[in-house]
């Protein structure tokens, strides 16, 4: 869908919107906080010595785990999921897989998932996004088995990304900041808008996306034409300085904060930017009130892409 124009890209999209309205997104707060506090107390039972790693116990698991109850993925098969996202967003880092092999078969594996639980929906449907994709018509059409499997890998394998990248940076800024943390948790309900998202323009967890050129234009003094393909370099436009006052610094009150974090609007802005805004500010409240003095112990280790802006591991202490 992200790489589609309109009229088609607009019918397809409808198919979800509904689901990540503000009203919408707004009924799934429970869940969300539910979830959020099942890992929290999860990783202090299981680390009374206060010592963990963040991306694999809770920025990573959150996003993937709502998404999933959205769509009416079975807990079981959460880690598996996680495991596949892992691998096709991580293609090309030798933490993760540089076999092509390897990527293809994941591919595959999720497009026969995607496939099985569209099936059982068709006999079986419920309130979940996966009925609402069987069941949709699209210029009187019922989708495809592969436009199934690859909204199902925008959904369930990309759309967590954004968050589990947003939410390990801000721990890691708050660890680097702590004259911000201090006045994020010194009046966390009045700050938390907007620091909510200047975590995600300092995350930038997508650093980019390409585009083609549908007319002549000239754009900065750079001539643009017809057909070209441009790269957008949401990274950069993110530390801009004619955009953003101090824009290497991080700065929890930041007002405005016009950042392209989720896309820079129009047609392609982010579906799921309402939800992911949600989860990060939950996440950050159940650390407030729970560990408010959690901090990053080592260097992160770094995705290898110049797609995405990854943290794949974040050891934190406490206490």
């Amino acid at each position: 869908m992200i790489a589609l124009d309109d009229p088609r890209h607009s019918r397809l999209r409808n198919i979800v919107r509904s689901a990540f309205t503000p009203k919408v997104v707004a009924r799934t707060e429970q869940s969300v906080r539910d979830r959020a506090e099942q890992l929290v107390s999860a990783m202090l039972e299981n680390h009374p010595d206060g010592h963990a790693e963040l991306v694999s116990e809770l920025s990573g698991p959150l996003p993937l785990q709502v998404i999933c109850d959205m769509m009416g993925i079975p807990d079981s098969d959460h880690d598996r999921i996680l495991q596949w996202t892992n691998i096709i967003l991580g293609f090309g880092d030798p933490d993760l897989t540089t076999d092509f092999d390897e990527f293809l078969k994941v591919a595959l594996d999720i497009g026969a998932y995607a496939t099985t639980l569209a099936e059982d929906r068709r006999a079986n449907p419920r309130e979940d996004l996966t009925t609402a994709l069987v069941v949709a018509e699209v210029d009187g059409e019922r989708l495809t088995s592969a436009e199934i499997a690859s909204f199902f890998i925008l959904l369930a394998v990309a759309g967590n990304e954004t968050t589990r990248n947003a939410i390990s940076h801000g721990v890691l800024a708050l660890t680097r900041y702590p004259e911000q943390r201090g006045i994020w948790w010194d009046g966390f309900d009045a700050v938390s808008d907007t620091a909510v998202e200047e975590v995600v323009r300092w995350a930038s967890p997508v650093i980019y996306m390409r585009r083609t050129v549908t007319r002549d234009i000239e754009l900065s003094g750079v001539a643009m034409a017809e057909g070209d393909k441009v790269t957008m370099w949401y990274a950069s436009a993110n530390r801009d300085e004619d955009k953003f006052a101090n824009p290497w610094l991080f700065d929890v009150t930041r007002t405005p904060n016009h950042h392209v974090g989720f896309g820079g609007g129009g047609a392609h802005f982010c579906l799921g930017a309402n939800l992911a805004r949600r989860e990060i500010a939950v996440v950050f409240e159940e650390l407030h009130h729970r560990i408010p003095d959690i901090a990053v112990t080592e260097e992160p280790a770094m995705l290898l892409s110049a797609f995405i802006h990854g943290i794949k591991r974040l050891p934190v202490s406490w206490g």
